[in-house]
């Protein structure tokens, strides 16, 4: 009833990749209940008082890990819903998504974990190659009727 193998493999990958946001975003609360650095007054107050309004290098990490995440996924999400309406071969769609979904799982980890660069930027390239990829034949496709 979804449709094709590619639209199915398609939901597959972005279904994951948005439980791996929805951890990125728990990570986060959980680190600044852990470090006592909250965003908001409110939440600082009900947990130990005022001073604890303030930021943290590590939260800090974390949000932009998860905000990273909003900036990359959210395009893959529109990129890859539409390319696999054009009925592209299975074993390039699922490689094209494959591919984007490990180098933002090693994106997050190299974010979380701090690791030596350049690992989070060639996560970051390679991530980008298959939206790349996805966006030019999309314009391919539709370019006559511009």
């Amino acid at each position: 009833m979804l449709g094709s193998d590619v639209l199915l493999c398609f939901i597959f990958y972005s279904t994951l990749l948005i439980l791996k946001m929805y951890i990125i975003a728990i990570i986060t609360g959980q680190v600044r209940l852990r470090k006592k650095a909250f965003a908001n007054p409110e939440d600082a107050d009900r947990h130990g008082g005022v001073q604890f309004c303030r930021t943290d290098p590590y939260v800090e990490r974390c949000r932009r890990a998860h905000v990273n995440d909003m900036e990359n996924i959210l395009p893959f999400l529109f990129l890859g819903a539409v390319y696999s309406m054009t009925g592209p071969s299975y074993a390039v769609a699922r490689l094209h998504f494959l591919v984007f979904f490990l180098g933002r799982v090693l994106h997050s980890i190299a974010y979380l974990l701090a690791l030596k660069a350049p690992t989070r930027s060639f996560a970051y390239v390679i991530a980008q190659v298959p939206c790349i990829s996805m966006a030019i034949q999309l314009l391919m496709e539709v370019a006559s009727f511009a």
